[in-house]
């Protein structure tokens, strides 16, 4: 009888549940548990395994540049990251708030991980999250634009509770770039959050997004009641290497 319960947990996909079964049988420790016990043990097994599986979905989907983490973040090298401001992030209440983050700072002082780490915490938390270099997705954009599959990918992107667009601003934005990121930006605001990481400081983008107009538009979304990060300092590759 207890295989065919095994068996038929696995072709339901209780998988949680099945190994806790197998485990309680393989101790001999259900014998020991009262009906209430055994329901309760088994079904908390299910929730947590379905969790588990939701979040390395969640991760493995949002590509991230580095598998970075909160807890592996160096707050020891001087670039000016407050310990304070980062784990008030971590804790992801500007995600619920939909409020966005811009971090900024000279090249190789940790800016992509930094973003990175915030969405695998955010994936940890449920929050459906996408990471891009910008450098890749708007040329990748202009080639649905070609195949007619544009406006699903927009609205994919709009989808995610948390979209990461990184190395934003290495070149100016051409008028098809800009349109693109206006688009982005007008559909996420309010509605979803935004993380943008960045070597040139804010007060730069003005002219890197260059048509004023545009730039306005897309400048007034996501720059008013953003959170900030400003590094500065020395590459923290180059320390390394020396």
């Amino acid at each position: 009888m207890n295989t065919t319960v095994l068996n038929k947990m696995s072709e339901m996909k209780f998988y949680g549940m099945q190994h806790a079964y197998q485990t309680l049988l393989d101790v001999n420790q259900h014998h020991t548990l009262t009906n209430d016990e055994i329901v309760s043990m088994l079904i908390q097994a299910e929730w947590e395994d379905r969790e588990n599986r939701k979040i390395n979905r969640y991760i493995r989907a949002a590509r991230f540049r580095y598998p970075a983490a909160i807890e592996e973040v160096d707050f020891s090298s001087r670039r000016g990251l407050d310990k304070t401001q980062l784990l008030r992030l971590a804790d992801c209440s500007f995600i619920k708030k939909k409020e966005n983050l811009l971090i900024t700072g000279p090249t190789g002082v940790g800016k992509s991980y930094l973003a990175s780490a915030l969405g695998h915490q955010a994936c940890l938390q449920g929050y459906k999250t996408l990471y891009f270099n910008t450098q890749k997705l708007f040329p990748q954009l202009k080639i649905f634009k070609a195949d007619g599959s544009y406006l699903k990918q927009i609205s994919r992107i709009e989808r995610h509770d948390l979209l990461i667009l990184d190395d934003f601003g290495l070149q100016p934005l051409d008028s098809d770039t800009r349109m693109m990121l206006l688009e982005i930006i007008e559909d996420r605001h309010g509605i979803k959050t935004t993380i943008i990481s960045s070597q040139l400081p804010v007060n730069k983008w003005y002219e890197i997004i260059g048509d004023s107009t545009v730039a306005d538009a897309i400048l007034d979304r996501l720059v008013n009641a953003s959170h900030r990060i400003e590094l500065k300092g020395e590459s923290l590759r180059k320390m390394k290497m020396k």
